[in-house]
């Protein structure tokens, strides 16, 4: 699937593959995954996209985009939206699938294969019109869950498909020991 002089870029969809993994059980170590992947290859990129919410005082993905800024990953951002829908819910929007799909057709020239941590069906024509410049493209997501966390024609369309259930093992974060207070706060909160 890959080959040890290929240029590689990753393009990560952020609250795409949280979700995955998340469904999967496990917590992605960023510093692994990108260790793997340049393993794997020449990794010339490893792009991160996730969208903020401005006004909270804090933020629990805060210390994750710092974290990839400081460690390696480019990290695309843009404020996310706050709306309340119809039955008066309140809900936040946040879509990267425009500046993922820019900076991949811009970043095609420079690279052998592409690795989209995605399962959005909305990259198809991103990944037709990567490959149609020749670059090869892996997408990285799970049939592993009910229902599948890719979609169907995604899959299809990819070079590859990685199973992120696979990549368990090698990039997941071993699950921290519970602390006895942390039982009494769940027990509080039920």
């Amino acid at each position: 699937m890959f080959y040890r002089d290929e240029r590689l870029a990753l393009f990560i969809d952020g609250s795409n593959l949280y979700a995955a993994a998340k469904a999967l059980a496990f917590d992605i170590d960023y510093k692994l995954l990108r260790n793997e992947f340049m393993r794997r290859g020449k990794l010339v990129r490893a792009f991160y996209y996730t969208a903020l919410v401005e006004d909270q005082e804090y933020s629990p993905i805060r210390p994750l985009v710092d974290w990839l800024d400081y460690n390696g990953f480019s990290m695309v951002t843009k404020p996310a939206k706050e709306f309340t829908d119809s039955t008066g819910r309140r809900k936040i929007k946040g879509n990267m699938d425009i500046e993922l799909a820019v900076d991949a057709m811009e970043m095609a020239d420079r690279i052998d294969h592409m690795v989209l941590f995605s399962g959005d069906g909305d990259f198809r024509p991103l990944v037709a019109g990567i490959q149609r410049k020749g670059v090869r493209v892996s997408v990285v997501s799970t049939i592993r869950t009910s229902p599948p966390m890719i979609a169907d024609d995604l899959r299809r369309q990819a070079d590859n498909f990685i199973e992120l259930d696979e990549l368990k093992d090698i990039v997941g974060r071993p699950p921290r020991p519970v602390r006895a207070h942390d039982d009494e706060d769940a027990e509080s909160e039920a």
